[in-house]
C-alpha cells in the first residue's frame, strides 16, 4: 500500500483535549502519531467525518500545550485522523521540531 503523506509522521504518545464544534463538552484521547499535517488520536467515542474540532495538546518537550483547529478526515473503531486547520508559527515550529528529532521520521 502506498502511503499518500505529504509530510513525515512521528510516533507520540500525549493527552488530547477535544471540541467539537457546536458540541457541549470537552472530550479526551491518546495522540498516537503526529505530522505538520494531522495526527491520529485514540478516542472512545469519534466525532462524525468531516467534524470541525479544537485540540489541545502537550508537546513533548513544549511548556505550554498547543490548540489548534482540525477537521476529522476519518473514523473508525477506537480513533479518528484529524487534518490540521491553519496553524500559527509556534505550532508549526513545535511540531516541525518534535517530528524532526524522531527516528522514525528520518
Amino acid at each position: 500500500m502506498t502511503d499518500l503523506r505529504r509530510t513525515p509522521r512521528a510516533p507520540i504518545d500525549a493527552t488530547v483535549g477535544y471540541a467539537v464544534k457546536g458540541g457541549p463538552d470537552e472530550l479526551y484521547g491518546q495522540a498516537r502519531d503526529i505530522s505538520l499535517g494531522g495526527m491520529f488520536i485514540e478516542v472512545s467515542e469519534a466525532p462524525q467525518f468531516g467534524a470541525e474540532i479544537t485540540i489541545v495538546v502537550l508537546i513533548p518537550g513544549e511548556k505550554a500545550p498547543l490548540t489548534m483547529p482540525a477537521v476529522v478526515r476519518w473514523a473508525r473503531d477506537g480513533g479518528i485522523g484529524i487534518q490540521f486547520g491553519l496553524l500559527g508559527a509556534r505550532e508549526t515550529y513545535a511540531i516541525t521540531e518534535y517530528v524532526s528529532k524522531s527516528d522514525i521520521a528520518k
